[in-house]
């Protein structure tokens, strides 16, 4: 038995005797100070209250993690298939972020939890930060990177804007640990996952050097902006831009002879 431990059970009588306001408190109840106290007034020396005092924090952070656990299984059981309720290239329908929230937001409410949203933009890239945390104290971190989505007629703030209720949209998704699959606009979700920030970076450099034009091609593959695109698909996507180049510096050429 450990130094911390002989000096909570082996207390000697005329030394434990509580006070009314301490008997009331069980020995599993009592807070890492009144803990300390308790052994402070056994006679137990600093290293032992230290230790013990670091185990308390430890055992604190292992049963908050078990409730944020049981809490986020408990909300899944009860989170329905998200209705579909805005529309995105050629009609399509999908769940936006309102969507989600709509639903999720009560049930995550009932079982403790709840979400928000840290933003950053540097070097081009817009990055959210969704944090889940339970009232027990314990949180759990999403990120996802991505640029402001210039596609169709969007000014500036608005392609911002576009980049933050996608990204919040699917780090909550993330976070909750929901398929993909629930969140089905014909976009991204249903084609796989989106594509990493470097294999957007690749995407983006095969447009520019054949000249493609970005708007055209989320519209020929009905996504809002690149970082939409499913990964599954990247090959296909850069074999079919390289084949049309090649097309048309073949026309261009004949044009000019």
């Amino acid at each position: 038995m450990t130094a911390v431990a002989t000096a909570l059970v082996e207390i000697e009588p005329e030394r434990r005797m509580p006070t009314p306001q301490q008997a009331a408190v069980p020995l599993a109840e009592m807070t890492p100070v009144q803990m300390a106290y308790q052994l402070i007034q056994s006679g137990a020396d600093f290293a032992s209250v230290k230790e013990m005092l670091a185990l308390s924090k430890e055992l604190a952070a292992d049963t908050a993690k078990r409730a944020f656990d049981e809490a986020v299984a408990a909300s899944k059981a009860e989170i329905p298939t998200i209705a579909k309720n805005a529309k995105g290239h050629n009609e399509k329908r999908y769940a936006n972020f309102a969507a989600y929230a709509a639903v999720v937001d009560p049930i995550l409410g009932k079982h403790g939890l709840s979400y928000r949203f840290r933003t950053d933009q540097t070097q081009g890239l817009i990055t959210v930060v969704c944090v889940l945390s339970h009232k027990g104290g314990h949180s759990e971190e999403n990120k996802l990177s991505g640029p402001a989505d210039t596609s169709g007629s969007k000014n500036a703030i608005q392609a911002i804007g576009s980049t933050l209720t996608y990204l919040q949209r699917y780090t909550l998704i993330q976070a909750l640990g929901l398929a993909a699959g629930e969140d089905d606009d014909g976009k991204a979700a249903g084609d796989g996952g989106p594509i990493s920030d470097e294999q957007r970076a690749e995407l983006e450099k095969v447009l520019e050097e054949c000249g493609a034009d970005k708007a055209i091609f989320c519209e020929k593959w009905k996504i809002d902006a690149l970082t939409e695109f499913p990964a599954n698909k990247l090959d296909a996507a850069v074999k079919d831009v390289r084949r049309w180049f090649e097309r048309e510096q073949q026309r261009q050429q004949k044009a000019g002879s």
